[in-house]
């Protein structure tokens, strides 16, 4: 068991995993000395990490190395960076604390009833409304780790952008479809529990 494990765990998909949990203190780090500089790291940073979220899917499939390990790994991460990354963004006022109370209750509501379901022969799959809270949770991270306005000059486009409104925008949002999506998993749960009643 124990050779297995090791095996799963340094299979090629699984170190992308392994490289995205290793970067979750650096980022904290670089949150903690704030500076223009450190805030630009940071979001680069995260921004790798979240990048290889996409790239351990992929490759766990193509080269169908998909196992309990790489299963485990892989939401621990993500939600290891978000939640390391919004938590330490309270004391820096740049993400206010219910909006991160809420954003944790959801994601520890949605993981027992993932248990739940498990326990009852269930599989509750990631909809669209749960795809789109991802995508904006992590683009708008990013924005609130760069925080400081940027000037911006590309193509037919030249102004200055607020990293940090455009990061709470996208944030707040995300928070809308986080409630979205466990609506309709909670609501998805509740039928398929009543059809095993009947």
């Amino acid at each position: 068991m124990k050779s297995s494990i090791r095996k799963d765990i340094f299979n090629i998909p699984n170190l992308f995993t392994l490289f995205r949990i290793i970067l979750i203190p650096v980022v904290a780090v670089l949150i903690t000395y704030e500076s223009p500089r450190n805030c630009f790291l940071a979001a680069l940073f995260f921004s790798l990490a979240s990048g290889t979220d996409f790239i351990d899917g992929y490759l766990a499939r193509r080269l169908n190395l998909i196992t309990v390990t790489g299963k485990f790994l892989d939401p621990l991460a993500d939600k290891l960076m978000v939640v390391t990354s919004l938590v330490m963004l309270i004391p820096l006022n740049r993400v206010p604390a219910w909006l991160v109370v809420i954003l944790l209750a959801r994601e520890f509501s949605i993981t027992v009833l993932r248990a739940l379901a498990a326990q009852e022969g269930l599989v509750l799959a990631a909809g669209q409304e749960g795809k789109a809270k991802a995508a904006l949770q992590m683009v708008g991270i990013v924005g609130l780790l760069v925080h400081y306005p940027y000037e911006i000059n590309f193509i037919l486009f030249r102004g200055m952008i607020d990293f940090h409104r455009v990061g709470i925008i996208l944030v707040i949002l995300s928070m809308v479809f986080s409630l979205l999506s466990a609506a309709s998993y909670f609501k998805w749960f509740a039928t398929e529990i009543d059809k095993k009643a009947h």
